[in-house]
């Protein structure tokens, strides 16, 4: 059986086809422009490729509880032209098969949950620290949502004195996106996280503000692991560190497993994505629904 596959993302959109055990078997990148320009190229791939019902995540905000008007839609984004603009909704008219409408964060979630780090895990907190910081909460197989999907990337963590600069988050500055982004990151040292490997001060402040974010999920969800993924993840070096640092945070207050195991990085790195999509699609198919998120 064939499935279909799409992450959404700002700068370009991935789609894939593979099979029911997440396997990628093709996939094509085309550039986010306009919604028009865009789903036309992704709606022509897979008529080129039928599948028998595809998964979606999607850079949001979207909306994301079926119950609301919103639901399907990227609602009030910063990417011109996408506001409220009815992604699922489009899909659906234009191929007519089941579709799993979720975050990006929530299918690279579910494909380390499945295939990844967190296989052999019931509870899972992922989050991606790159352009933006965003995170997604498993519990008991299910995606963790209330009025709409999580927002953890944009916590509130404890700015460090020694830290002058300001954050780059446009609603709250100094959250955790605002100060341990890639963009914060760049424009706190003038030059991307790639240029500063060979800097240890940048990723002990770095490793500091990731480990404060790993000490709210560990007290707020209590997972059985949380793992981390992300183009600033791609500096090796910031693990053991957080590690460090997030052992001493914490001051053994509450127990979790041994932190070499607790907080890993993600193993299936940039097909995280796809592969969630892949196998949330076939839980549609499974169950006989026609919609899930």
């Amino acid at each position: 059986m064939q499935l279909g596959a799409i992450e959404a993302g700002g700068t370009k959109f991935v789609c894939g086809i593979g099979d029911e055990t997440g396997q990628i078997i093709e996939q094509i990148r085309i550039p986010t422009t306009t919604p028009t320009e865009t789903l036309a190229g992704v709606t022509a791939f897979f008529k080129q490729h039928p599948v028998a019902a595809i998964g979606i995540g999607s850079f949001g905000p979207i909306g994301v509880n079926a119950k609301h008007r919103d639901f399907g839609y990227i609602t009030n984004t910063p990417k011109a032209g996408w506001e409220n603009f009815n992604f699922l909704g489009y899909i659906r008219t234009h191929l007519n098969i089941p579709v799993y409408w979720t975050t990006d964060v929530n299918v690279a979630a579910y494909g380390e949950y499945q295939l990844g780090a967190g296989k052999d895990i019931d509870n899972l907190v992922y989050f991606t620290v790159g352009t933006g910081i965003g995170a997604g909460v498993i519990y008991q197989g299910k995606f963790l949502r209330g009025f709409n999907h999580l927002e953890a990337g944009h916590i509130l963590i404890k700015h460090l004195p020694t830290d002058h600069f300001a954050g780059v988050c446009p609603y709250h500055a100094d959250c955790l996106e605002g100060l341990a982004s890639g963009p914060a990151l760049e424009q706190r040292f003038n030059a991307p996280a790639a240029e500063l490997a060979n800097r240890p001060e940048v990723w002990q402040l770095e490793a500091t503000y990731i480990a404060q974010a790993c000490v709210n999920y560990t007290l707020s969800y209590s997972p059985d692991r949380i793992v981390i993924g992300g183009g600033v993840m791609h500096q090796e070096q910031l693990f053991p560190l957080i590690r460090e640092a997030f052992t001493n945070l914490l001051g053994h207050y509450t127990e979790t497993p041994d932190v070499m195991n607790y907080i890993q990085r993600i193993k299936l790195n940039d097909d995280a994505g796809l592969t969630g999509c892949l196998l949330l699609a076939n839980e549609l198919i499974v169950t006989g629904q026609t919609v899930g998120s």
